[in-house]
């Protein structure tokens, strides 16, 4: 269509194959999470519904409802978001209505018929039977991967790797014994967000191997946690996203037989826990034993 819808801290831009979303910047009362994401494109098919509801104080509602599996923000996100975060809902001053209105019907005409739900065509609220996406759809936010959390710092590669460094002041003594912690994303199944705005908020890695970890995401090597004023939504949400789009675009993708994995530990940064390990064993924070035993696990990674 190409025609482009103003909202309060957003504009829609509707083109022949989908819904450009671009968030406003520099205005102290948009919420955070919409200027780290700047701007989304959404084709079509990523879309099982559009709504137009009342507002608060004077607005209307429009609100292009994304279909289950489509977009990594949302997955990663799992429901945990305030609705003012939300980055599918376009807020409008109520006298745009009729403008809205058109809008809406306009984009409902071009959803593709096996994305909305049989029992409710026009996209309505109530729409809960659509069928999810085969994938991922909707890209993965960009922008600098790395984030402080309470006990460290999460960084991620963009591509292969997700690595945790432990801070010497919040993290727990099960992790400074772990070590300095870096993942393959082809050892990983999946991410668990849980909202710092929600109490004991954390990010945890999933690993393939179903293999049993610590209740307590404080203790468990492969989480990080929030606390107070630590991994805000708008660091968090994007790195849990991009860290889930690249495990399933690793699904994606299979492993040549003979072929090592890329995102294997390299010399160097073997070298640095081993390094690591050395500091935690001399400050007697680690036992003989304890020190033996990791060391020659790290080795067996090269």
């Amino acid at each position: 269509m190409g025609d482009v819808l103003a909202g309060i801290h957003a504009t829609w831009e509707f083109e022949s194959d989908a819904l450009v979303i671009r968030f406003e910047r520099g205005n102290r009362n948009t919420p955070k999470l919409f200027s780290a994401l700047r701007e989304r494109r959404v084709p079509h098919e990523a879309l099982a519904s559009v709504t137009l509801t009342p507002g608060k104080r004077g607005t209307v509602v429009l609100h292009a409802v994304p279909r289950p599996g489509a977009d990594p923000l949302m997955e990663a996100a799992a429901g945990q978001l305030k609705e003012a975060c939300d980055p599918y809902r376009l807020v409008l001053p109520a006298d745009r209505e009729t403008l809205a209105e058109y809008y809406r019907d306009e984009l409902r005409a071009l959803l593709p018929a096996d994305a909305v739900d049989p029992a409710d065509p026009a996209g309505g609220e109530d729409a809960a039977a659509v069928r999810p996406a085969d994938g991922f759809l909707v890209a993965a936010p960009t922008g600098p991967l790395s984030f402080k959390t309470y006990d460290g710092r999460a960084s991620f590669d963009g591509t292969s790797e997700v690595a945790f460094r432990w801070s010497w002041t919040g993290a727990s003594s099960e992790k400074w014994k772990a070590g300095d912690q870096t993942f393959s994303v082809r050892e990983l199944s999946g991410v668990e967000w849980r909202s710092p705005e929600i109490l004991d908020g954390y990010l945890r890695l999933v690993p393939r191997d179903g293999g049993a970890r610590p209740a307590q995401p404080d203790r468990d090597p492969a989480s990080v946690v929030f606390g107070l004023g630590y991994g805000p939504v708008h660091e968090s949400l994007p790195f849990a996203a991009a860290v889930l789009a690249a495990i399933r675009g690793k699904d994606r993708v299979p492993v040549a037989a003979g072929v090592p994995d890329t995102a294997r530990r390299d010399p160097g940064a073997v070298a640095e826990r081993i390094r690591h390990l050395g500091d935690l064993h001399r400050a007697g924070l680690v036992t003989d034993e304890e020190f033996s035993a990791k060391k020659a696990e790290l080795l067996a990674e090269l």
